[in-house]
């Protein structure tokens, strides 16, 4: 018998987890971040990145629920690691022209 999760259970969650989440945002039209928050407090008891992780990654496997696929929503969340672009150099007209100059 191996170490860690049984896969099958896993994999059982994750898609429960995606038809809960099919049901409430295109069933009951519930906002995006509600049905997340929804289902990390109160019916999966997970953080809501591993819900996002979850859900991301049975878009892309392109899981369908009914027979019907969810097309990639607009908003899936905040992208961790992104780094803002550094900071342009303002010309020095604009310099003289800002009311708090640095």
């Amino acid at each position: 018998m191996s170490k860690g999760r049984d896969k099958t259970l896993v994999s059982a969650r994750d898609r429960r987890i995606y038809e809960r989440y099919y049901y409430w945002t295109e069933v009951q039209r519930l906002r995006f971040d509600d049905t997340i928050t929804k289902l990390s407090n109160e019916e999966f008891f997970l953080s809501e990145s591993r819900i996002l992780a979850i859900i991301r990654q049975m878009i892309q496997d392109g899981v369908s629920v009914e027979g019907k696929q969810i097309s990639k929503p607009l908003f899936t969340g905040f992208k961790v690691g992104i780094k803002p672009s550094p900071r342009k150099q303002q010309s020095s007209s604009a310099r003289q022209l800002s009311l708090f100059p640095e």
